[in-house]
């Protein structure tokens, strides 16, 4: 059998490595983005959490007082 080769220029190489490099940069920096987002959606979601547990802790003071 006969073998086919490809033949690619080491230009082309470099350049598809450039633009990969390049995309490689645009998807790391919005993995920063997200990672800074998320960040601040859990700290919400912890206040929330806290605020949640004191407005329990508050009735159940209540139901307290209110039984005695």
């Amino acid at each position: 059998m006969e073998e086919k080769r490809l033949t690619i220029s080491v230009e082309t190489l470099k350049v598809e490595r450039d633009q990969l490099k390049d995309s490689l940069k645009e998807i790391e920096a919005e993995q920063r983005k997200l990672e800074t987002q998320l960040k601040l959606l859990r700290q919400k979601e912890i206040r929330a959490k806290r605020q949640v547990e004191a407005l329990n802790t508050l009735l159940e003071i209540n139901e307290e007082t209110a039984e005695g």
